[in-house]
């Protein structure tokens, strides 16, 4: 399904906004959980809206910078949701099964290896990194829960990558919001996609830095411990 149509059917729930807060909370973690497990759905259609609504009505507080964390968690807290489905769903299943039949739920086998391949090589952190990714990051839980990567090691990369994923979206939004009058929903998408388009080597420059300090962290940390082995084995 096109975003255009994605979008006709969803703009008639911006309706509640200021009518029903809450009922749009509700949404935008549904619509997380969906776009974040094996269903391709674009997040811009839901996140981008969530953050232009935010800056025109009070959802649901009234203080923005309080209702802007608000509309963010609940889009983290969906796409959570939707990973562990993968997650767990692969971990179940199992490779040979989802190469045959994930064709059947619009899981290539080309696109199942590419993501199983990017996290054998890269590890961990390639968790978080993917999730900020077009194309991959709805797809990168599935070779973790293949790997049995540890759930709480998956669920604070998945969750750092999806919240900040979350927040930018939202931040588009509010700008749009702030800046720009009336305009449709599809109007409203198709800006905040380019405009995230325009930006996003900013969004590779800090997935960089993120990793490259986590990388040098965590060789302080192998580091130190091997001195301290070291030390304790020639006492």
């Amino acid at each position: 399904m096109s975003v255009e149509a994605i979008a006709s059917h969803i703009e008639s729930f911006a309706q509640y906004a200021e009518s029903a807060p809450l009922l749009i909370l509700l949404f935008i973690f549904l619509f997380m959980a969906v776009e974040s497990s094996f269903i391709p759905f674009p997040s811009e259609v839901v996140m981008i809206p969530a953050g232009f609504l935010l800056f025109r009505y009070p959802l649901p507080t009234g203080i923005h910078w309080l209702d802007f964390l608000i509309v963010v968690v609940a889009g983290l807290a969906g796409s959570l949701l939707g990973a562990y489905v993968n997650y767990y769903l692969a971990a179940w299943l199992g490779k040979p099964f989802l190469r045959k039949y994930g064709k059947y739920v619009l899981l290539s086998e080309k696109a199942l290896d590419r993501a199983d391949e990017i996290f054998l090589k890269y590890g961990d952190m390639v968790t978080f990194a993917c999730r900020l990714l077009p194309a991959i990051r709805q797809i990168i839980s599935i070779p973790a829960g293949l790997a049995g990567m540890d759930l709480k090691r998956f669920s604070f990369f998945t969750g750092l990558g999806a919240g900040i994923w979350s927040a930018i979206l939202v931040a588009i939004g509010y700008f749009l919001g702030y800046s720009v009058g009336e305009m449709t929903y599809l109007e409203m998408v198709q800006r905040g996609k380019q405009m995230l388009h325009d930006h996003f080597i900013w969004v590779i420059l800090g997935i960089v830095v993120i990793v490259g300090v986590h990388m040098a962290i965590t060789k302080l940390i192998m580091k130190s411990d091997k001195t301290k082995t070291e030390t304790e084995c020639a006492e």
